[in-house]
């Protein structure tokens, strides 16, 4: 994430966007949650319950020396062993395209949340676009610093992907975000295409469809 795509407080942008989105004094799973940056943003900000999921044992060290409640887990894997809306919220952020199996992720978090916020880089991007095309290789940002034989993301998606995915779970979107390459928002009444193009990454609030 780029410099210019965090807040003064040091938060990343699309961090704080998602605690926006999270009613003050909810119940919160974090899935894929790092060390933690996203549930002490809730936790000090939205008074929120905020319990997370990390794959990584680093990761959850980083956490747990932070004293928050982060356990170790596999998104693909121990999702389904939580009971039916046991949160209000859960959140995975900028990791779906790193599980093994997007969609089962998605429905899960569908099951096990009364609502799910998904942040995603957006590979539809017009800097990664011009890129492929001038230089023939896959490209790599700053927000995608990987080379392609040792990124973690093995489903890279972009914003169109994911709105016909959330479609085909059967979900609504509530609200969404895209952010331009400096972290800005872009004009939210464009349509999908025009976001696509535009937004390096995108911030959704999603909950079941009727």
């Amino acid at each position: 994430m780029k410099e210019a795509a965090r807040a003064a407080s040091g938060a990343r942008v699309d961090l704080l966007l998602i605690a926006e989105l999270v009613e003050p004094g909810s119940r919160v799973l974090d899935v894929g949650a790092g060390d933690g940056e996203l549930l002490a943003l809730l936790a000090n900000t939205r008074g929120c319950d905020a319990r997370g999921i990390e794959i990584s044992r680093a990761g959850v060290n980083a956490g747990v020396a932070r004293g928050l409640a982060i356990i170790q887990g596999d998104a693909d894997i121990d999702l389904a062993d939580y009971p039916d809306d046991a949160f209000d919220y859960v959140i995975l952020s900028q990791t779906l395209q790193a599980t093994r199996r997007p969609k089962w992720v998605l429905e899960q978090m569908l099951r096990v949340g009364r609502r799910v916020i998904v942040s995603i880089p957006n590979f539809g991007f017009w800097r990664m676009r011009l890129d492929l095309l001038l230089n023939g290789r896959m490209p790599s940002t700053e927000n995608l610093p990987y080379s392609w034989y040792d990124t973690p993301n093995i489903h890279f998606c972009t914003i169109r992907d994911f709105v016909a995915l959330v479609e085909e779970v059967g979900a609504r979107i509530e609200h969404a975000t895209a952010l331009n390459g400096y972290g800005q928002k872009v004009r939210f009444n464009l349509p999908w295409a025009v976001w696509n193009l535009l937004g390096e990454q995108a911030v959704f609030l999603l909950s079941r469809g009727k």
